[in-house]
């Protein structure tokens, strides 16, 4: 019934949503979509676990950890996402060996997808160790003593009393830059990762139907950002404390 009227419409009105009546768009189309939110899924959680991974080294006693993190942060938070990407697709990539791809040909070592991942954790994860920083530090020093003085190791202090208040604190910067993240996806269409750009491109290249296109894309990023906003939202309040305000 729906790809009777978007058929009909098309026929009639002249506009061509031709991934709701043709199966082979569509099929492309939901092929991008699952790329487009495999990675997303993928970089968020490897930045969130780059950004705790950082933000511990960077409270250690360890000066080389504290100064790769710092040289870390600074390199991915002042360059172009784009260009780290390029960086990583076509100079890293170049210098890993290739695997047969059972066929008798060559095939790379990490796909454009697992580069596009890479580059993208790396890129949200610096913005991640800041963002968990500034929740640390937010945590009231008195707090932080009192569990040191109970015999809290570093480690302990960091799972049970520190990082549970921190995350409460940073939860709505972290939110931004995860939306941001998911938004920084599209840039995978630089280098051929079949995700939503590129699936719509391919479509609008064929059929002509740009307008439409667009619309839909911009409609299914707007779903996209509003399931992420909603997660973290339920997370944001689940993680509530009666009477302690951020």
């Amino acid at each position: 019934m729906i790809a009777s009227f978007f058929q009909w419409l098309n026929d009639t009105q002249g506009l061509n949503f031709s991934v709701f009546y043709d199966a082979f768009d569509r099929s492309r189309f939901l092929t991008g979509l699952w790329t487009t939110t495999y990675i997303c899924v993928v970089s968020i959680i490897a930045s969130m676990a780059l950004g705790l991974i950082g933000v511990w080294l960077a409270g250690g006693n360890s000066r080389l950890g504290r100064l790769v993190v710092r040289v870390y942060v600074q390199f991915f938070r002042n360059t172009p996402p784009l260009v780290q990407l390029s960086f990583f697709y076509f100079a890293v990539a170049s210098l890993l060996p290739t695997v047969s791809d059972g066929f008798g040909g060559q095939s790379p070592l990490v796909s454009g997808t697992g580069w596009a991942i890479i580059a993208f954790s790396l890129f949200a994860g610096a913005f991640n160790v800041e963002i968990f920083r500034a929740g640390i530090e937010a945590v009231p020093s008195t707090t932080v003593e009192a569990a040191e003085s109970l015999g809290y190791t570093r480690l302990q202090l960091y799972l049970h009393v520190v990082l549970p208040l921190a995350f409460r604190i940073c939860l709505p910067a972290l939110n931004n830059n995860l939306i941001n993240l998911v938004k920084t996806t599209t840039l995978a269409y630089a280098i051929g990762v079949p995700e939503l750009l590129y699936a719509a491109s391919q479509i609008w290249s064929e059929v002509f139907n740009v307008r439409e296109m667009m619309n839909v894309l911009l409609v299914t990023y707007v779903g996209l950002v509003a399931v992420l906003v909603w997660i973290m939202g339920r997370w944001e309040r689940s993680m509530r404390i009666p009477g302690y305000s951020t």
